[in-house]
């Protein structure tokens, strides 16, 4: 692990204008994309943010791209934040543990982690049929996308459990319970983040401590805006390429939206759930970076499911699951009219299949 840092701040009470001032945050993964941007909100509004990866200058990332976590650190000091850049490999437990008795002597305290590590490995994207895949990389893809999360938060949750609160956020992709992204994959990568959050927050809530999944939407992260051939200052260009870009959004927009959780006095009703960048920016009024507000939720009910019988068959199939799940949850607790609810719906499948 080493130090990488720019200019910081003594910590104060929250303001107004840096309602996070006075906070410390961790983002693994803060290289590129969703974790970048995360780490600049949570500047942004105030809080000191650790920004930690293993793409440093001089070591580039693994996969060949420009990032590194000494660029974040100096967006955020450059918009006013601090923030420090430290190299670490989150798939190293003795790594990841330096790094939190760092920040617990330097700072004291921790009151949110963010993980997003591996949140856009190339080598767990594309689609194909599972039975076609090459699964040479899976284990070392999960040890990155997942494991590493859990040896993250593992050595996190001690700082916040001293002062009883704190906010862990798994950065995940769609705002189902389960994940269906042609990639088998990266579908037990990001369900597995969510799981991590759900299983988190069961564990530490009688400790105060959230714990959130949340996806962005049609990210315009570096790797997509360089496979579009755009960037973030020509970026509707692609719109030409591919019309659903025109309603993506800036990894600054999920940032805000996990700073906005950070500031809720009551995050700790909302552990164990999956959030949306575009939900919470309905309920907080947040905006994107260019002062719009992305609706992706919005642009899917109203274009891609009309549009696309593959993703409301898909819908309709989970929508099944999920009340069949409900109804199962209902006879446990009592509930005599789910039981019969249950038995129709049973009845109604089994002849359906057979005809």
């Amino acid at each position: 692990m080493s130090r990488r840092s720019t200019q910081s701040r003594p910590a104060s009470t929250g303001t107004s204008d840096k309602p996070l001032d006075g906070r410390v945050a961790v983002v693994a993964g803060a290289t590129r994309g969703a974790g970048r941007g995360i780490a600049r909100a949570l500047g942004e509004a105030g809080a000191f943010v650790y920004c930690t990866g293993r793409s440093v200058r001089g070591t580039p990332s693994p996969y060949g791209r420009p990032e590194t976590i000494e660029e974040t650190a100096e967006m955020i000091a450059a918009a006013g934040g601090a923030a420090v850049a430290v190299r670490v490999d989150h798939t190293e437990e003795s790594q990841v543990e330096a790094l939190f008795a760092r920040v617990k002597e330097e700072r004291g305290r921790l009151d949110v982690l963010v993980n997003s590590v591996a949140g856009e490995d190339p080598r767990m994207g594309g689609w194909e049929k599972f039975w076609k895949s090459d699964f040479s990389y899976l284990a070392e893809g999960l040890r990155h996308s997942v494991v590493s999360h859990l040896l993250t938060a593992k050595h996190a949750v001690p700082l916040m459990m001293k002062k009883k609160r704190g906010l862990i956020v798994e950065v995940t992709e769609g705002d189902f319970l389960v994940s269906g992204s042609g990639n088998i994959m990266r579908d037990l990568s990001k369900s597995g983040q969510k799981s991590l959050a759900m299983s988190f927050a069961e564990a530490l809530r009688s400790h105060g401590i959230a714990s959130v999944a949340i996806t962005p939407g049609f990210l315009r992260s570096e790797m997509m805006l360089q496979h579009f051939g755009v960037t973030e200052a020509t970026w509707r260009n692609a719109g030409k390429k591919d019309p659903h870009f025109l309603h993506s959004e800036s990894p600054l927009f999920v940032g805000r939206a996990v700073a906005a959780l950070a500031q809720d006095p009551h995050v700790l009703r909302r552990s164990g759930d999956v959030y949306s960048s575009w939900e919470l920016a309905r309920e907080f009024g947040f905006a994107d970076a260019d002062g719009s507000r992305p609706d992706w939720g919005a642009h899917l009910t109203s274009v891609l499911v009309p549009e696309m019988a593959w993703v409301r068959t898909g819908f309709e199939r989970y929508l099944g699951q999920l009340e069949r799940h409900v109804s199962r949850v209902k006879r446990y607790l009592g509930d005599t009219d789910a039981e019969d609810r249950h038995s129709i719906d049973t009845r109604e499948t089994a002849g359906a299949l057979s005809q």
